[in-house]
């Protein structure tokens, strides 16, 4: 991976926070790393029948279901492509302070730089998408815009009850399925 960090004093590691960087189209986006638990390269998935297009699926992860959604179809419509820069980075989903955090996938493309940077760098745009409240603020830089996604926001309630039933999924009965 390619580290984007400008080379300045002044910035204390303490004040800097480490972002994945990926897009989604020509568009550039950034994940806090801290809310990243693991990279890895695509999987197979299962589908989820009903589920939302940009539901991609779920697939079992040491002994644990994670769910899976693509951000490219979540934020445009349009499929993740199969690049060898797309990746499936497991992130800490928790929808509020009260439920602990749950592994959910998210299928990236070109997600092999980072950056650091102040958070404060982000700065709000003006506008509130209620369709897309994962869409936080915006940083410019040489290259255009990035934008922070925020993962907590990236499930609406009718999807996260999907995805998260109050009864776990079984791996034995999903590998019985046809």
């Amino acid at each position: 991976m390619m580290d984007q960090s400008p080379r300045r004093n002044g910035v204390s590691p303490v004040a800097s926070k480490l972002f994945l960087l990926f897009c989604i189209g020509e568009d550039r986006y950034a994940l806090e790393a801290t809310e990243i638990a693991e990279i890895l390269p695509r999987v197979k998935l299962k589908a989820i029948a009903r589920a939302p297009h940009w539901v991609a699926g779920i697939f079992a992860h040491r002994g644990e279901i994670v769910p899976v959604i693509d951000i490219s179809a979540l934020n445009s419509g349009q499929p993740a492509r199969a690049r060898t820069s797309t990746r499936m980075v497991l992130v800490h989903y928790r929808h509020d302070d009260a439920h602990p955090a749950q592994l959910l996938g998210l299928i990236l493309e070109q997600a092999t730089e980072t950056l650091r940077c102040a958070a404060s760098e982000f700065k709000e745009y003006g506008l509130e998408n209620r369709l897309a409240p994962y869409l936080g603020p915006v940083r410019e830089d040489e290259l255009g815009l990035l934008q922070w996604i925020h993962v907590q926001e990236l499930l609406s309630e009718p999807v996260r009850e999907l995805l998260y039933p109050v009864q776990p999924l079984d791996l034995a009965s999903l590998e019985d399925a046809p």
